[in-house]
């Protein structure tokens, strides 16, 4: 019989050490789970591309052993996740699991620039953020959204079970992108909450209910 994998996607700014990566890190490791979290601050933070982004999940799926894969993708993981289950249908990946994903990047920079930011981001070709594992300001290169762009994350057709947990509160990515993605697919479950992104107050209830979706 083969044994499951499983696979954390953490999100933009982000990294292997965050708070979620680590709870579940923590709770798989007491069901005699290896979770697999690798770094997507591909090829680096500042130079990043979500085709990069994929490619390296890509690589650690592949890395796996024999067997059904279970991929966990938070906030812009999540995008990577669904991308990455869309262009590869052959990989083995059994379900996806979903913390708020940012399903458009470009709407939610949108949202947090204004238009007149975009365009400055254009002109210049870098914009500073703030990282949130290191503590300190990088300026990620405007290819990032061209990159994304060539993407469009409600016309995939990923066929897996599909369980994503949005908060009502989430000011970083508008939950109706989650509610807008899983409304045509009967795969998908959505888990609507009061939380904002981090969705860390929620956790332990999203956890049992992550212990069912997985059958561990």
């Amino acid at each position: 019989m083969t044994q499951a994998s499983y696979l954390y996607l953490h999100g933009f700014a982000s990294s292997p050490a965050s708070r979620k990566a680590g709870y579940f890190v923590e709770r798989c490791a007491e069901r005699g789970i290896t979770l697999r979290v690798p770094d997507l601050n591909v090829p680096s933070f500042e130079n990043l591309t979500l085709s990069a982004m994929i490619e390296r999940a890509v690589a650690e799926v592949n890395a796996c052993p024999p067997g059904p894969v279970h991929v966990i993708g938070s906030s812009m993981g999540g995008l990577v996740a669904i991308h990455l289950a869309d262009r590869n249908p052959g990989l083995p990946i059994s379900s996806l699991l979903l913390f708020a994903p940012a399903m458009d990047f470009y709407d939610n920079r949108s949202q947090q620039f204004g238009g007149e930011g975009l365009r400055r981001w254009k002109e210049t070709g870098k914009q500073a953020f703030a990282h949130h594992s290191t503590g300190s300001t990088h300026e990620v290169h405007y290819g990032l959204v061209e990159d994304i762009l060539q993407y469009n994350t409600y016309t995939t057709n990923v066929i897996l079970p599909t369980l994503i947990f949005h908060g009502f509160q989430d000011e970083a990515v508008d939950y109706r992108q989650s509610v807008r993605y899983a409304l045509p697919r009967p795969l998908v479950t959505l888990r609507l909450l009061q939380a904002d992104h981090e969705l860390l107050a929620p956790l332990p209830r999203i956890w049992q209910e992550v212990v069912s979706f997985w059958g561990i």
